[in-house]
C-alpha cells in the first residue's frame, strides 16, 4: 500500500474545471439545448479543409520548424500587420502553438520566476489562475462588475499592484462576458501599466468577433508592443477549435524564451493544420466576416430576449458570449444552471467558475441556430415564471 502521495502538492490543489461537470450531466440527457459549449457551431470553411487534405496527399507529413512553417508566421505577420496595424518579425517574434491555450502555458512559463505575482481580470477564463499557479507565479484577482458593463476600472488595476506585481493578464473581447474594451479604456490601463513597468498578456482569440466598434490590440497603444505577449489563433474566428493552431506574438527577447520552452515540450504545431492556416489567413477572410454577421444577429436576439424574460443582461461587444443576471430567482449560479438543465434540459455556464464576480450570472453561448437560441429562451422563460 502506497502511504505517500506522488501527486504534486500544487496539481492537487487545483480544482478541476467548472465548465466540464455541466457538460458531462448534458451529455447523458437526450433533448437537452446547450448554450454552455465556447466553440462555432459554423464547420471550418472547405477551401481550408482542402488545403489540409492536400497537404496530406502531397506526404507534407514530416515535423516543420519548431517555431512554425515560414510562410505560415509570414503570413500572420501579413495578417497582424493589415489587420491590426501592428508589425511583428516572422522570423524571431512570432511562435506557432497548439492552439492559444499552448501560446498562454508558453508566455507565462516564459517570465513568471517564483513568488512573482500575475494580475488576472475576472471573470476570466477557468484557465488563468491555475496558468499562472502551474508556472510558479501567484495569481492576484481583479473583479470586475455589472455596473461597469464588466470592463476594469483603471483604479482598482492600480490598487491591485504590488513590489512583486510582474504582469497583468486580460481577455478583450472577454470570455464569459463578451466586454469589448475600445481604445479609450485600453489607452487609461496603459498608463498604468507602463508607470509600473508591467508586462501584459493579452488573449485577442476574439479579435474578430467585435460587434460595435473596431477592435484594438493592446499591442497598437502607444508604448505597449514592446510590453505586450499578443495570444491569438484560429479557433473561434475562421472556426478551427479542433485544429489546435495558434500563435503568440512578443518581443524578440521574450520570443525566444517563449522558444525554448515550446521545443522542449511540444516541438511542433500539427503540419496539416499549419498548412490549413495558411489558406485560412490567404483567403478565409469573407467566411469570417460571414460567420461574424451572423453572431451579431443572434446576439442582439439572445440579449434582447434576456432582458424582456426579465433576466437583465448588458450588451456584449464581442466574442459569441451572453452573461445574464440570475438575481431574480434567489438561487446562486450553480443552484440555477443545475435546476434549469434538470427541469428545462438546458445547458448553460454557472458564473462563479469564471471567478466571484460572474456569481449571480450565468455563460450563454449563442454559437447555435437561430432555432436553438429560441427554443431555449421559451424553455428559460418557462422556468423562470417559477420564481414569480
Amino acid at each position: 500500500m502506497i502511504k505517500t502521495s506522488y501527486v504534486s502538492k500544487k496539481v492537487q490543489g487545483l480544482k478541476p474545471s467548472g465548465i466540464r461537470r455541466f457538460f458531462d450531466l448534458a451529455a447523458n440527457m437526450e433533448g437537452v439545448i446547450s448554450l454552455g459549449v465556447g466553440e462555432p457551431d459554423f464547420v471550418t470553411s472547405w477551401t481550408i479543409r482542402e488545403a489540409a487534405i492536400h497537404s496530406l496527399e502531397e506526404g507534407y507529413t514530416t515535423y516543420t520548424a519548431n517555431a512554425g512553417m515560414l510562410e505560415l508566421r509570414k503570413e500572420i505577420s501579413r495578417y497582424m500587420e493589415q489587420r491590426f496595424n501592428i508589425s511583428y518579425d516572422p522570423d524571431n517574434q512570432i511562435i506557432v502553438t497548439v492552439g492559444g491555450s499552448e501560446a498562454l502555458d508558453l508566455a507565462l512559463r516564459a517570465i513568471i520566476d517564483p513568488g512573482d505575482e500575475v494580475i488576472v481580470v475576472e471573470p476570466c477564463f477557468v484557465a488563468y489562475a491555475p496558468l499562472v499557479t502551474m508556472a510558479g507565479g501567484n495569481p492576484v484577482t481583479v473583479q470586475t462588475r455589472k455596473e461597469n458593463d464588466f470592463k476594469l476600472m483603471p483604479e482598482e488595476l492600480e490598487a491591485a499592484i504590488t513590489p512583486k506585481t510582474k504582469a497583468m493578464l486580460i481577455c478583450s473581447p472577454n470570455n464569459p462576458t463578451g466586454t469589448q474594451l475600445g481604445k479609450a479604456d485600453l489607452e487609461k490601463i496603459a498608463e498604468i501599466v507602463k508607470k509600473h513597468d508591467l508586462l501584459v498578456i493579452s488573449d485577442e482569440i476574439y479579435a474578430e468577433l467585435s460587434y460595435d466598434e473596431e477592435f484594438t490590440s493592446f499591442a497598437a497603444i502607444n508604448g505597449l508592443i514592446e510590453r505586450t505577449i499578443l495570444i491569438n489563433g484560429f479557433s473561434k474566428a475562421f472556426a478551427m477549435t479542433g485544429w489546435r493552431l495558434g500563435f503568440v506574438c512578443a518581443p524578440k527577447e521574450i520570443s525566444e524564451a517563449i522558444y525554448k520552452i515550446h521545443q522542449y515540450g511540444m516541438m511542433c504545431a500539427s503540419t496539416m493544420s499549419q498548412y490549413a492556416g495558411i489558406e485560412a489567413l490567404k483567403h478565409g477572410r469573407p467566411e469570417v466576416e460571414m460567420m461574424r454577421q451572423s453572431y451579431r444577429r443572434r446576439r442582439n436576439y439572445i440579449v434582447k430576449s434576456f432582458n424582456e424574460i426579465g433576466m437583465d443582461c448588458h450588451n456584449p461587444g464581442g466574442a459569441f458570449y451572453a452573461f445574464p443576471s440570475v438575481a431574480r430567482t434567489g438561487l446562486s449560479s450553480q443552484e440555477f444552471a443545475e435546476k434549469l438543465l434538470m427541469e428545462e434540459k438546458v445547458a448553460v455556464v454557472p458564473g462563479d467558475v469564471f471567478g466571484e464576480s460572474g456569481e449571480g450570472h450565468v455563460r450563454c453561448s449563442y454559437a447555435s441556430s437561430m432555432e436553438q437560441l429560441k427554443e431555449a429562451i421559451t424553455r428559460i422563460d418557462r422556468f423562470l415564471k417559477k420564481f414569480q
